[in-house]
């Protein structure tokens, strides 16, 4: 394998400032390609990322936009390759939220944040992307789902609908585009080791556990080798699949 398999290559991650879109934006810089960190708020979180990827020797930049806003959606992409020099070759659509209560307690406010970030944020990004990459007819495109959006959660109905949207967006856009040489995968995080997991209470989290075939909770960086994985070109003959990366709690 080439150490350093997506050298020179453009790519932008949303959310791409803390927890899992951090360690994305490290591991893909750390082989090869050049970054474009967005952030949603936290210009500093953002900073610190790239801070952390220049000093080790790689190529990165932070731009701010709100995923769900089609034009600030749309304005990162431009920004991506303005400021790193070349035209975009990879997205990693990953800026998501929660707002998680039972159904009978979800405000509309709450319905449609978490619609409009997790699932209209990914479509407005793909389709920014997707219009560049057609022209070059390459490139490859990472969403990201959940477990929960495979097989439900109790409380998130909100947050299952977006994810599970996300797969369906997936697929179909692999159909749309596949013909001019660009590859959309989604990967589907298992309980991963964040800030969101840090809070749980031990039972919570023992419950999990138990429910994990590993037996442990995910570490960000092992979505981040999936991603880089599905963008690299031993991955070519991928397109339109759903990965699970869960220890086999989906199973």
């Amino acid at each position: 394998m080439a150490e350093r398999p997506l050298e020179g290559r453009v790519t932008l991650v949303t959310g791409g400032s803390r927890g899992i879109g951090a360690a994305i934006s490290r591991d893909l810089a750390a082989h090869g390609a050049k970054v474009a960190v967005n952030y949603a708020a936290n210009r500093d979180a953002a900073d610190a990322v790239v801070a952390e990827i220049t000093a080790a020797g790689g190529t990165a930049v932070a731009i701010g936009g709100d995923v769900a806003d089609p034009e600030q959606a749309a304005a990162m992409v431009d920004q991506a390759e303005e400021a790193l020099g070349d035209d975009l070759w990879n997205l990693v659509a990953n800026a998501g939220i929660t707002r998680d209560n039972l159904i009978s307690r979800i405000t509309p406010e709450d319905w449609d944040r978490v619609i409009d970030v997790n699932l209209g944020g990914t479509f407005h990004v793909c389709r920014a992307a997707s219009r560049k990459l057609l022209r070059k007819k390459r490139g490859s495109i990472v969403t990201m789902s959940s477990v929960v959006g495979l097989h439900g959660n109790f409380g998130q109905t909100n947050y299952a609908a977006s994810k599970g949207g996300v797969i369906a967006l997936t697929k179909a856009l692999a159909k749309e585009v596949g013909s001019r040489g660009i590859r959309v995968n989604c990967v589907a995080p298992g309980y991963i080791s964040t800030e969101l997991t840090d809070v749980l209470p031990d039972e919570i989290r023992d419950v999990l556990l138990g429910q994990t075939p590993l037996g442990r909770l995910g570490e960000p960086d092992d979505i981040a080798g999936t991603v880089r994985f599905l963008l690299s070109d031993e991955a070519a003959f991928i397109t339109g699949a759903v990965l699970s990366v869960d220890g086999g709690l989906g199973m």
